[in-house]
């Protein structure tokens, strides 16, 4: 099992319709094949950061999520209200 860690800085102002747009498109990126839960976090000091939470089963079940037309789309819809890229860090549990 794995856990991706998405990092995103929000253009400012733009933070509301950001967290509107996520919280609509959630529902596709949890029903993709092998994602367990998913959740979206605001950083409480930075109005304009927010951070994707995803725990997937595998490292390939995020590759074939990450190059899917699925994800392109969400990503294609959330760009626009960006500053810069994504930041993904895929995480495992130490043992």
């Amino acid at each position: 099992m794995i856990r991706v860690l998405i990092e995103r800085k929000i253009a400012q102002g733009l933070e509301h319709y950001y967290d509107c747009t996520v919280k609509r498109i959630v529902s596709q990126v949890v029903k993709a094949p092998g994602c367990i839960t998913g959740e979206s976090l605001k950083d409480s000091r930075n109005s304009q950061r927010r951070i994707v939470m995803s725990k997937r089963s595998t490292p390939e079940d995020w590759e074939n999520w990450f190059h899917s037309t699925e994800r392109k789309n969400v990503v294609a819809e959330i760009s626009p209200l960006l500053e810069g890229g994504e930041r993904i860090t895929m995480l495992e549990l130490t043992h």
